[in-house]
This record gives structure tokens, sequence and C-alpha cells, in this order.
């Protein structure tokens, strides 16, 4: 899942995502093993991120659980189970600042 989780990191990054950072969260929450948290400067650059990342799992046959947020591309958010990807506009990460929230969660590095 770690590998899955970087590749993410690295599709995001590929789309100009900025400030992308994965969390561990499989030690302290059931919800899943990792989060991928990147941001997009407008709609259409959040949306090239989410069908970056939908195309490289349906060619490997994995399917989300979920995907919300994709009507107005403020915060999407992909549910593939073990993974779950949120794609902010600046101002909705700032609201919500996950990073915050699980701050006790430990960070993998991504090179951008």
């Amino acid at each position: 899942m770690k590998k899955r989780a970087v590749k993410v990191a690295e599709l995001a990054i590929d789309k100009k995502a900025k400030d992308t950072v994965i969390l561990e969260l499989k030690d302290l929450s059931s919800i899943a093993d990792y989060f991928v948290i990147c941001s997009g400067d407008n709609p259409a650059q959040i949306k090239a991120i989410a069908e970056a990342i939908d195309d490289y799992f349906s060619k490997k046959k994995v399917f989300p659980m979920g995907k919300e947020g994709l009507d107005s591309a403020r915060w999407v958010l992909l549910d593939y189970g073990d993974i779950i990807i949120h794609i902010f506009n600046d101002e909705t990460r700032t609201y919500y600042n996950l990073e915050k929230f699980w701050m006790d969660a430990p960070r993998i590095p991504v090179e951008e």
C-alpha cells in the first residue's frame, strides 16, 4: 500500500499539484492506511489530478469505493479503501486543515 500511496503522490505532482503530503494512518485509524493530500490552483487542474489518479487505478482494475466533489472541484475525495486521496483548492485546504487534525500521523517523504 505504501508504494501505491507514493505512486498516487507522484501522479499528482506530475499534474503540478502543490504541497503534496502522504500521511500514514494505519496505526491511528481504521478509516484508511494512507491519506494523500495535495492542492491544485483551479478546478480544471484539480479535476486533471483526479482523472490522472483514476486512470492509473482503472488500468490496474482497481476502482474507487467513492468519488466526491468533482462537480465543484474545491475538494475532490477519491476513496480507494486503504488509500484516500484529498485534492483541495487552497482556501478549502486551509479551512479543513487535515494535516493539523492528523498531526500525529507519520509523514512519508514526497519529492516535488
